[in-house]
C-alpha cells in the first residue's frame, strides 16, 4: 500500500468533463467512509476523496499529531498528486480548520487549482476558541460532551472497549482544532462557503459568519437545519448546496 493509498480514499469518480475534485475531511475521529453517502447525490462532474487520517479504520494502531506542523506537512504531502487538477477542499468541524490550512498550501504550489472551500460547523479564525477547553476534561466528561454534541451512537459510547480505542484519536483531533488559531493574515484567494446547523450548540451563525473575509475572491455563509453534524443528519441537502457552488466545474 503507498502512502498515497493510506491517505486518500476515491469514492466516487466524475461522470462527465471537464471535472472537479471534491476532497473531503471528516470531523474528529470521523470515518472518510461517512462521505460515500453524497456519491448518488453528487453532480456527475464531481470527483469525491476523502482524507484517512491516522487512528481509524486501517490507520487506527499509527502514531497520532501533537502538533499542526507535522499534520500540514504529511497531509499535503499525501494529497499533492491531487492536486494539479481543479479541486475543492470540503472541511467538517475539525476537518474545516485543516481543509483551511490546505488551502493555503494548495494555493502556494498549485495556484489557481483550488477553486472553492467549504467549511462546515467551524469557527473563522477571528473567533477566539471558548473555554474551558474540551480536551482538557477527565475521560468521563469528555465522554459526556462527545454524547451532548451528538456525533457518536450511544452504543459506541457506551462501549468500554471501543471507547479504548477511538478516544485519543477524537481527544487528539479536538485538541488541534480548540488551539487553532490565525496563522495567516489576508486569507486565501478561494472562494469560501462556510455552512452551519441552525441548532449547532458549538459553531453556529455568530462562529461562521465572518468566514467570507477570509476569501480575497467571494464567500457565502449558508444554514442548513440540524445540529454540529449536519453532514450525516441533513447530507442531501448540504449535498444540494455543493452542487450549486460548483454547478459550472470550475467552482
Amino acid at each position: 500500500m503507498t502512502v498515497t493509498d493510506r491517505w486518500v480514499l476515491r469514492l466516487r469518480g466524475a461522470r462527465t468533463s471537464p471535472g472537479v475534485r471534491l476532497i473531503c475531511i471528516p470531523y474528529a475521529g470521523g470515518s472518510p467512509e461517512a462521505f460515500r453517502a453524497w456519491s448518488a447525490d453528487l453532480a456527475p462532474h464531481v470527483e469525491l476523496l476523502a482524507v484517512q487520517l491516522p487512528g481509524r479504520g486501517p490507520r487506527l494502531r499509527e502514531p497520532l499529531y501533537e502538533d499542526w506542523k507535522p499534520l500540514l506537512d504529511d497531509t499535503f504531502a499525501a494529497l499533492a498528486p491531487y492536486l494539479d487538477e481543479p479541486h475543492a477542499f470540503y472541511g467538517h468541524s475539525f476537518g474545516g480548520r485543516l481543509a483551511y490550512e490546505l488551502t493555503h498550501l494548495a494555493e502556494t504550489r498549485f495556484p489557481g487549482r483550488t477553486r472553492r472551500l467549504f467549511v462546515a460547523g467551524c469557527r473563522s479564525p477571528d473567533v477566539p476558541q471558548r473555554t474551558p477547553l474540551l480536551h482538557t476534561r477527565s475521560d468521563g466528561d469528555f465522554r459526556a460532551a462527545l454524547r451532548e454534541m451528538g456525533g457518536s451512537p450511544d452504543e459506541v459510547l457506551s462501549s468500554d472497549l471501543l471507547m479504548a480505542m477511538l478516544l485519543p484519536t477524537i481527544r487528539s483531533e479536538i485538541r488541534l482544532a480548540e488551539l487553532w488559531q490565525d496563522w495567516h493574515p489576508g486569507g486565501v484567494s478561494a472562494p469560501i462557503t462556510a455552512v452551519y446547523g441552525r441548532d449547532d450548540p458549538i459553531d453556529s451563525h455568530p462562529e461562521m459568519r465572518h468566514w467570507p473575509r477570509y476569501s480575497r475572491d467571494r464567500g457565502d455563509v449558508a444554514e442548513l437545519a440540524g445540529g454540529h453534524f449536519f453532514m450525516t443528519s441533513h447530507g442531501p441537502e448540504l449535498v444540494h448546496i455543493i452542487n450549486t457552488r460548483l454547478e459550472d466545474g470550475d467552482g
